[in-house]
């Protein structure tokens, strides 16, 4: 069937359908894939066919009237991404670019009012190697170095140095990547500062079951037996950057012929795609397992910590203030970290009560 008539004949998802969503906005590397993945199997969830859609930061819709607010959601948002038989439950988003565009999540809150957003912040010094690591993987990057992709920012910003490959420039941004205060400031005065919670990587990785409480608790959901509860993979190396690049982001004619079939697979009746289809993920499955390889992170020169560290010490200072906690430990040059850490773990412990503020 032609993938337009297929589309239009197929079942949609209504707005109605769901009594409101809970969104894990970001930040990226922070954990993020853990908190989406301690929720995806909840009976009273329903997960979409990508974990991060990515749909209300692609697309302002604040200037839509209600109605075609619903119309537009439930026909580029819904239908694409979520079964029409899926009703009466929470929806998830786990897209982490919502973080550095908050204001285009207005709309939510008109068609959902009781949404709910998770933030999970980290360590500048730490999530910014491990964020350019991972688009290396999904071959955005190609700037080997991190410390040499962090002194291309500036060229990156004005257009220069930008690889064909990267479909949004400002993912190589990482000079805005860990702004965390700015950005969940403007979260706060978008959907609201009781809508959202907070969680900070050094307390996923020292007590995940602990997080995993909270954030059942904050989204109003049962806590489930059985629960995978072990972090995430932290990222990995490839062996060959181009063969990435070419499996990751194919040429535009390629990319779309395989996201038509991609959708069609993910949204069909029986879930079954063309033979060729399924000859050809498999064999690209196969490649990227090769290409895939565990190398331990470069270490980051004490001079490019000590840069990174004025570059974000005025947000950092402001995170604490948003959220009640003494980060000062993240800045620490990499020798003193852990130890400043440690010292910080007491008042981490006494500063959970705060969570009630942020889980009205």
């Amino acid at each position: 069937m032609n993938m337009a008539v297929h589309d239009l004949l197929r079942p949609v998802a209504r707005a109605a359908d769901f009594e409101r969503f809970l969104f894990v906005v970001g930040a990226p590397r922070c954990g993020t894939t853990t908190l989406t993945r301690f929720v995806k199997d909840h009976p009273a969830v329903h997960f979409p066919a990508l974990k991060e859609p990515h749909f209300f930061a692609q697309h302002d819709l604040r200037g839509l009237s209600d109605h075609d607010l619903r119309r537009r959601v439930e026909r580029d948002y819904l239908r694409r991404f979520f079964r029409a038989d899926q009703h009466h439950g929470i929806g998830v988003d786990g897209s982490v670019s919502y973080l550095y565009s908050p204001e285009q999540l207005e709309p939510v809150l008109r068609l959902w009012p009781d949404s709910r957003f998770i933030v999970s912040v980290r360590d500048p010094l730490t999530m910014l190697p491990s964020l350019h690591r991972r688009l290396i993987y999904v071959g955005q990057e190609t700037i080997p170095s991190f410390a040499d992709a962090w002194t291309a920012v500036a060229d990156r910003a004005e257009g220069r140095d930008v690889p064909r490959a990267c479909h949004d420039p400002r993912l190589l941004r990482y000079d805005e990547a860990a702004r965390f205060g700015t950005y969940i400031e403007r979260l706060f005065k978008t959907v609201g500062r009781e809508r959202c919670l907070v969680l900070v990587f050094d307390d996923l990785a020292d007590n995940p079951a602990q997080q995993y409480r909270r954030l059942m608790d904050f989204a109003g959901l049962k806590p489930q037996d059985n629960v995978d509860l072990s972090p995430n993979r932290e990222g990995q190396s490839v062996r060959l950057r181009w063969l990435q690049r070419l499996l990751k982001q194919p040429p535009g004619p390629i990319k779309a012929h395989l996201g038509a079939e991609f959708f069609r697979k993910h949204h069909s009746k029986d879930g079954e795609s063309g033979g060729a289809f399924e000859t050809m993920m498999a064999l690209r499955k196969r490649l990227l397992r090769w290409n895939r390889i565990s190398a331990p992170a470069d270490p980051m020169p004490l001079a490019l910590q000590a840069e990174i560290a004025r570059h974000f010490q005025d947000d950092v200072d402001r995170l604490g203030e948003l959220i009640g906690r003494d980060l000062s430990h993240w800045l620490k040059p990499s020798g003193e970290r852990a130890t400043a850490r440690n010292r910080a773990k007491p008042e981490r412990a006494s500063s959970l009560p705060y969570r009630r503020a942020y889980s009205q």
